[in-house]
């Protein structure tokens, strides 16, 4: 593979040292000179947040944010922004080589083009970029052009391969794929899950390049040598360096150098096959042509500088960020960037948010600026210099800042003793010095404590409390740890925590519903150590589009290999209020912000395999639901996976850790050649669902030293039809997931292998398996009891859901009675059955229900809990009862009582006792026998008199102060008592030894006192602890001699003792029992039941650590079963065996055996009732062996209306035979009647063609496998039979029907949002000439148009939809295969729906109300699409519905709907409410006619009311006057018109505008307010002219003109004359 003259080849000061005798199995070494180097793109610490997540690497405005999207522009185009190379240039090299590669298995020719092309355009990009990024231009028009659009484009389930078309055909005999082994030491400065998954993305990089260069000299090679006998003399090796700035190495026969610091490097790559050799005139164009293009670019840009100098003004940006270390202490470290921006940007150091200050601590940090480059030195590092460092860039156009963390690290043995005087330490005390000697006990206190907290999604929270601890010691600070629902909280970019000395924080950054919980803080100071707890509720963020769901949380992945990452999440708790539909997986690649969607369709199971990965790399994840009304936010992204296998993510783990050297170790091993694999093996269905399966499987045994590739293959269940799955890209790894399987279908799975010497066998195929979801819904949750807790939580409790599989917890919901409202009382599913929901309303009375959640979905609801009054359920405890006289004596008595049956729900902190005297029956007064409460249920009275007669009583107290007293005792006098209390019990042993529990046994004691014994007392402590710390292992006595305690600590030593007690009380204790350790010993083995073929149950025990005088005793509930008549015990050798004769109800109990002359060893076994049926049906099964039936006898209607007779059992064999039984009548396969088994699945099944009259009755499939039998039976007689038979004749006469047109969906309607009605079918198996017609009531509608059938939909759209489009409307399809026909009747009921529907979206339609004066009054209107009388219209006043009078009218104009209140008053100030109901439901549209609104209409009113006032009574004229008037001269003129107004108009008249001045020519009279007059005695031709009457009054004027024309009869005459005359001449 790589030449024999190979010796150094040298990457930009990088230089690598090859074997050239090794071969294939090669070592490369990477390594930087100097040992110091930058970490490569690919090990730099990225922050990812969610798309949502806003705010990155804390930066501080949203100006800036922008300026950071616009300048990272270069990066999302297909650069990065800290390589002097384009990604886009290296891929385009990369696929160069690749086209290089592919095209030496084509001619000649073509390889020499292809080649050409790909190495011109990489090369033209590398400089492209070179230029770009050395002047820093980030402007659209100066960006490289994105290759990758020009690239091929891929389905969206093709997955992507690095090898051609050609290599993909010829891959199972072609391809060889050398195995890899690679590592990278140490890291500086990352945490161990970064450090691990860099460690394997640093390995998988060297890897993935070396494997890319050697696929293609391999791929060359193997052409060549089927072309011609002689190797090839020269081949090419392409690398890239991940370690320092990306570059290309040209080598051919030799090595040539180029300078890593030039920022425009080319590279040449040349292969004998593959490329052309320029000439040096060619060579010398082109770097003409480049420069030339440079210094264009330079004067341009120059230019645009001169031109405008705003341009320069750019916000700050990182060019080197400052790097994470880790060191030693006492060591230096030095952190460096470099910043661009203009103006210069000022830049601070700051150490966990606090600006650096030099002169605070002198000689500590050197911080330097120096040529763009800023460094700040930390000097003799110390434990306390390890924290979150941040360089802040700022000018005028933005701040920006930049993270590196530094951990210092100490040696093991040293300590400082310094730390103990810091103030501030937060050393733990397990650090080598304790506190011993400062203070023997410590109290600790918490103040200011935090209290449940309520948070929503997205916003920051901070939990604290004050801590006293007393005695305090300077030297000693306590171990604060935080816990979230038990589980440790360790800090990270979501929570972190704090210490100031005093004051514990827990702060969180952006709060996720995975904080929600129970958080506890725990304060340890030595031995001793205090907590407190309160829950954090985290609700829903506001959802970005109405009724979407709420956010998925804890995505986490369950597995991970090359092929696919499994990814699961927990449903969320809100639904948006319609069911979701299924959720979205999201990925993003490590070091990228692109998100891309891993699946087309919703998936429903929380569980989802990510295919189309690159080996190697990390991924994140996140995931969205989905419902009907959209997407919902994301959630929380999941932890970095890399997609490795978990064998090579061990090996990289298990390397030994040293310093980063800069060495990237890249090893190969030489294959075996001509070694075929075998089969796989152990190959298994893992996991099953409706929408992808996972197998298993194992490597072959036989497949040499190089490595292999798998093809997965599958067939139907019952045929020999192996597909291959996997066709484009091999399976690396061996597991795999398989989609786009059918659901409900059954297949069988099988692998084979292949390597450069074949493909292998098949392995063994799996069992059948059936698509679909192996794990159920969780039935919902029972018995939901609610209790009162504090005046604003109340706890419910429940029953588990039965049968559950992998549940992941219960959703708890609360409502207000009668609300309806349904609101989440936790958001994160939590387990158990008891939940205490907080943030109640106090007083409010609710009802609760809850629902259990697992991957398969959430479960029904459960039904609803009774109501609650939320209020405090803390009382007074009861009286306390059974007051009892425990001892007497001369001058003092002991008194006993019982704890009261309700504590009030706060423990009891207390009891005071009263006594009384009686004398001759009478008593005395009460008198306090205690001051201070005494806490145990036994007080001893003293200085009492003797002989005397007492009565007493008892009250109990907690925090809500002291109860009621109990009733007075029995009467009991003090007098010396001789000895009442039982001795102690003896013979004390214990057996049955394990880590936690034992079991201790006794024996009575032989003194039972002055009454027998009622039981017993077992206390335990360990071996050293002092005789105060006895405890009791059980509050209540217990009959027995024996009990197993439980709850021990494995490897402590403990010992025991017993009390007996009878009515005088508890006697003294036994000898003890002990020391004995807490752990199972090796070879300790445990009893073992077994049912033998014949039934017969046993209980078996064996024991390897015997002695030669030891035996085997068996007991039953500890007592000894000898001579027991239902036993038979048989002992032999270190074996023993009881036998059960008849097991029956008798038997139920605890049955041991114990070893004799040995420490204890022992076993038991518990047979109760569930045990007991268990046993029996075992037994029974056993002696009577059946075929186990998995789904009984079932029938099922076919296609064509053929009749399929099924049943299901678990497992049959070769040898199973099947009788078919019809009617007591065995029947067998013939043209009625056809069997079949599929002895994998274990299916039976017989059709029949047709049911006809006599096949009704019973029908029986008998199973016979050797001695198992059984059996199932279906009875189909009656209306059964008719039922199924009268279904049979509809499917066949439907199959029949689809044979030529036909409704796929038949006749229905739709309302538009256009408030018209749709009727629409959807057809199928339709031609050109199929006709569709449509008819109302048998009338046939005529269609405008010609139905297109593309969509397969018709419709008939009526618009304006009334009572007179009621009808039966009928569809008809037909052509010369047949017709069918669909009917819809929109009459009575029917056509009621449709109207209410109608009616409803034409009320949807309706505008707001708006307000509107008129002069009548103020009118409310809106505006509806179109309305009809279906559509019922009310109106309220304040609440009140409107009565309708004269004054308040409503009514519909068109499309308006109004209200009209005429002379509107103050009184109709408020709130109008217009309803429109639609049949079903109201929809009201409401407006506020008061304050500002009511005053502006008012006002309105009135101006239009005084407007219309003045219009009726303005003065005018009605009529009478003419426009022109004619008349003869000498003739007299009346005129005579009417006028109106009110008050009575002024009347006046003009002549030619003027004032007409009456006289006796010309009067004018005007009467009654009515009528003026015009009267002109002898008209001349003087009186000709424009006349005018005015009339006016306050309210207006007017002004009616006529004009007057006299003429004379002779002038007329003359002037006709001569007119004539004219028109004669022209005629001439």
């Amino acid at each position: 593979m790589i030449g024999p003259t190979a010796k150094d080849l040298r990457l930009h000061g990088v230089s690598i040292l090859l074997n050239p005798t090794r071969g294939l199995g090669s070592q490369v070494t990477w390594f930087p000179p100097g040992h110091k180097m930058s970490l490569p793109f690919y090990q730099k610490l990225h922050q990812h947040y969610d798309s949502s997540y806003r705010n990155r690497d804390l930066r501080t405005t949203m100006s800036q944010y922008q300026q950071e999207k616009k300048s990272s522009a270069i990066y999302t185009h297909g650069s990065t922004a800290y390589s002097s190379r384009s990604s886009a240039a290296h891929r385009q090299e990369s696929e160069a080589f690749s086209l290089a590669s592919a095209a030496s298995y084509q001619q000649q020719a073509s390889r020499a083009t292809a080649s050409t092309h790909a190495f011109a355009a990489s090369r033209k990009t590398a400089s492209a970029y070179d230029y770009g990024y050395s002047h820093g231009l980030t402007d659209s028009s100066l960006m490289l052009e994105d290759y990758s659009s020009k690239l091929s484009p891929q389905t969206k389930r093709a997955k992507k391969s690095l090898l051609s078309g050609e290599e993909k055909e010829n891959l199972p005999s072609d391809y060889m794929v050398p195995i890899f082994s690679g590592r990278q030491v140490h890291v500086s400065g990352l945490t161990d899950t970064e450090e691990e998954r860099i460690k394997e993305a640093a390995a998988y990089i060297a890897q993935r390049n070396l494997l890319a260069s050697e696929e293609g000299i391999m791929a060359s090679k193997q052409s060549a040598v089927s072309k011609q006998s002689a190797v090839s003399k020269q081949s090419a090796v392409s690398k890239q360096s991940t370690v320092s700035k990306q570059s290309t190495v040209s080598k051919q026969s030799a090595v040539s150098k180029q300078s890593a610091v030039s920022k425009q490097s080319a590279s040449t790559l040349h292969q004998e096959e593959a490329f052309e050799k320029k000439s040096r005139k060619v060579a010398i164009r082109e770097k003409a042509e480049h420069l030339s293009l440079t210094k264009t670019l330079e004067e341009t840009e120059a230019f645009h500088r001169k031109l405008n100098e705003d341009h320069l003004l750019h916000a700050p940006e990182f060019v080197i960020k400052p790097r994470s270390h880790t060191v030693w202490e006492k060591e230096n470290v030095k952190l460096h960037c470099s910043v661009s921006g203009w103006p210069e940007p000022r830049l601070t150091w700051y150490k966990n948010q606090v600006p650096i200050n030099v002169h605070a601590n002198p000689g500590k940090y050197i911080i330097e600026s120096r040529y763009g480059m800023h460094t700040l030195e930390i000097n003799a590092c110390d434990f306390e210099d390890t924290a979150q460092y941040r360089a802040s860039a700022m000018n005028v156009k933005g701040e920006l800042s930049a993270y590196a963390s530094v951990v210092v690290k100490r040696y093991k043995g040293e300590f400082d003793e310094t730390r103990f005087h810091a103030g501030v330490s937060t050393l733990p005390l397990s650090f080598a010095v304790t506190p011993y000697g400062y203070a023997s006990k410590f109290e600790i206190h918490f103040d200011d404590k935090f209290d449940v907290s309520f948070g929503r999604e997205g916003e920051t929270m901070s939990l604290g409390c004050r801590v006293v601890i007393t005695p305090e010691i300077k030297h000693f600070q306590p171990e604060i740890q935080w816990y979230r629902n038990g589980a440790p909280v360790s800090p990270s970019k979501w929570v972190q925590t704090h210490w100031s000395g005093d004051r514990a924080t827990l702060t969180f950054s952006h709060l996720n519903k995975e904080d929600e919980g129970l958080y506890t803080i725990r304060v340890r100071m030595g031995d001793y150590y205090e907590q407190y707890s309160a829950y954090v509720f985290v609700r829903d963020a506001d959802a970005e589009i109405e009724g979407a769901p709420a956010s998925p949380l804890d995505v986490v992945s369950l597995d991970a290999n090359k092929d696919y990452i499994i990814i699961s999440w927990k449903q969320p708790a809100v639904d948006g209020g319609s069911p979701i539909l299924g959720y979205f997986i999201d990925k993003c690649e490590v070091g990228t912000d692109s998100w891309s969607q891993c699946n087309d369709t919703p998936v429903k199971f929380a569980r989802f395999p990510v295919t189309g990965l690159i080996e190697g790399r990390s991924y994140i994840f996140r995931v969205r639901a989905v419902n009907k009304n959209g997407i919902g936010l994301p959630s929380r992204v999941s932890e970095p996976v890399a997609a490795l296998d978990p064998a090579e993510k061990a090996r990289l783990k298990s390397r030994p850790s040293a310093p980063w050297t800069g060495q990237i170790i890249v090893t190969e091993e030489e294959p075996t050649e001509g070694i075929v694999p075998g089969p796989p093996t152990d190959l298994s269905v893992t996991e099953a669902t409706r929408s992808y399966v996972v197998l298993s499987w194992k490597p072959p045994r036989q497949r040499g030293h190089e490595g292999i590739l798998y093809f997965v293959e599958k067939c139907d269940a019952g045929t020999e039809n192996w597909q291959r799955v996997n066709t484009e890209l091999p399976v690396k790894s061996p597991r795999f997931a398989l989609f786009d399987l059918a659901e409900g279908k059954s297949y069988r799975f099988r692998v084979r292998c292949s390597n450069s010497a074949g493909v292998g066998e098949p392995s063994e195929a799996t069992e059948v398996t059936v698509v679909g979801d192996k794990l159920d819904i969780p039935k919902p949750p029972g018995k939901i009891i609610p209790s009162r807790n504090t005046d604003t939580s109340v706890i419910v409790s429940w029953e588990e859901s039965k049968d559950a599989k992998e549940l992941v917890g219960y959703y708890i919901e609360s409502s207000v009675v009668g609300s309806g409202k349904w609101e989440p009382c936790n958001n994160n599913p939590v387990k158990g059955s008891r939940f205490t929901c907080h943030g109640l309303a106090t007083g409010q009375s609710y009802i609760f229900r809850v629902r259990a959640v697992n991957a398969a979905g959430l479960s029904e609801y459960s039904q609803d809990s009774e109501a609650i009054e939320v209020k405090a359920a803390i009382a007074a405890p009861s009286p306390p009862c059974d007051i009892t006289c425990l001892e007497s004596f001369r001058d003092s008595m002991v008194l006993g009582w019982k704890q009261p049956d309700k504590t009030g729900g706060a423990e009891i902190t207390g009891y005071y006792v009263n006594y009384r005297e009686v004398i001759d029956g009478v008593p005395g007064r009460w008198r306090e026998a205690n001051i201070k409460a005494v806490s145990d249920e036994a007080y001893k009275i003293s200085n009492l008199k003797e002989n005397m007669v007492y009565q007493f009583q008892v009250a109990a107290m907690n925090i809500a102060g002291l109860g009621v007293p109990s009733a007075v005792s029995e009467c009991f006098k003090c007098e010396e008592w001789t000895i009442a209390v039982p001795g102690p019990p003896h013979n004390v042993k214990y057996s049955e030894v394990r880590k936690t529990s034992l079991v201790l046994q006794w024996k009575p004691p032989v003194h039972s006192g002055r009454t027998p014994v009622t039981g017993y007392f077992v206390d335990l402590k360990e071996a050293n602890a002092k005789d105060d710390q006895w405890r009791g292992l059980n509050k209540a006595a217990i009959k027995d001699t024996y009990l197993r305690v439980q709850g021990l600590q494995e490897g402590v030593s403990y010992v025991l003792r017993v009390r007996a007690i009878n009515q005088a009380g508890v006697g003294k204790p036994s000898d003890l029992a002990g020391p004995v350790v807490a752990e199972t010993r090796p070879g300790t083995k445990e009893v073992v039941v077994n049912v033998d073929d014949d039934g017969v149950i046993s209980l078996n025990f064996e024991c390897d650590q015997m002695t030669p005088n030891s035996q085997f005793n068996w007991s039953k509930d500890y007592v000894p079963t000898e001579d027991s008549p239902r036993l038979d015990i048989e002992s032999k050798g270190n074996k023993t065996k009881m036998t059960f004769k008849d097991l029956g109800m008798e038997d139920l109990g605890i049955y041991s055996c114990d070893v004799t002359d040995t420490d204890g060893i022992g076993s038991s076994y518990l047979i109760d009732e569930e045990e007991l049926k268990r046993l029996l049906a075992l037994s029974q099964e056993h002696k009577f062996p059946t075929v186990p039936v998995k789904s009984e006898l079932a029938v099922e209607i076919l296609e064509k209306g053929q009749v399929r007779f099924w049943m299901q059992a678990e497992k049959l064999s070769a040898n199973t035979k099947v009788t078919y039984i019809f009617n007591d009548k065995e029947i067998f396969e013939g043209p009625k009647y056809k069997m079949h088994i599929d002895r994998n699945t274990g299916i039976i099944e017989m059709f029949m063609e047709k049911l006809q009259d006599e096949d009704e009755g019973t029908y029986t499939f008998q199973l016979q496998d050797g001695k198992a039998t059984g059996h199932s039976t279906l009875v189909l007689i009656g209306d059964v039979y008719k039922k199924l038979q009268k279904e049979a004749e509809f499917q066949r006469q439907e199959w029949i029907r689809k044979q030529g047109p036909h409704f796929a969906e038949y006749l229905s309607w739709e309302v538009t949002g256009e408030c018209n009605v749709l009727l629409k079918c959807k057809v199928a198996n339709i031609k050109k000439e199929t006709h569709i017609v449509w008819y109302k009531d048998e009338r046939e509608i005529s269609v405008d148009e010609k139905h297109d059938f593309k969509d397969g939909i018709c419709t008939l759209l009526i618009t304006e939809f009334s009572k007179k489009d009621a009808g039966i409307y009928e569809v008809i399809l037909k052509d010369d295969r047949g017709k069918d026909k669909s009917r819809l009747k929109l009459v009575d009921e029917a056509f009621k729906e449709l109207m209410t529907e109608v009616c409803k979206t034409i009320a949807l339609s309706a505008t707001d109300l708006k307000i509107q004066s008129t002069a009548e009054g103020i009118r409310l209107y809106s505006f509806v699409t179109y309305y009809v009388d279906d559509l019922k219209v009310n109106w309220s006043h304040n609440g009140t519905p409107i009565k309708y009078t004269d004054r308040v009218k409503s009514g519909v104009t068109g499309e308006q709907i109004w209200l009209q209140i005429n002379e509107p008053t103050p009184n109709d100030k408020g709130k109008y409410i217009m309803e429109l109901f639609d049949g079903k439901t109201g929809h009201q549209k409401m407006v506020d006619l008061s304050g500002q609104a009511y005053d502006e209409a008012f006002a309105e009113f009135q101006r239009l009311k005084q407007a219309a006032i003045a219009e009726k009574n303005r003065a005018r004229v009605l009529g009478g006057l003419p426009d022109v008037v004619t008349i003869q001269e000498g003739k007299a003129l009346n005129l005579t018109c009417i006028v109106w107004g009110d008050p009575t108009p002024e009347v006046s008249w003009l002549k030619n505008e003027k004032p007409l001045v009456p006289d006796d020519h010309c009067s004018v009279k005007f009467e009654a307010g009515k009528t003026a007059y015009f009267t002109i005695n002898g008209v001349s031709t003087a009186d000709s002219g424009k006349y005018g009457l005015v009339v006016k009054n306050k309210y207006g004027s007017e002004i009616s003109d006529f004009t007057i024309s006299v003429f004379i009869p002779e002038e007329e005459a003359r002037k006709a004359t001569e007119q004539s005359q004219k028109s004669n001449k022209k005629s001439k």
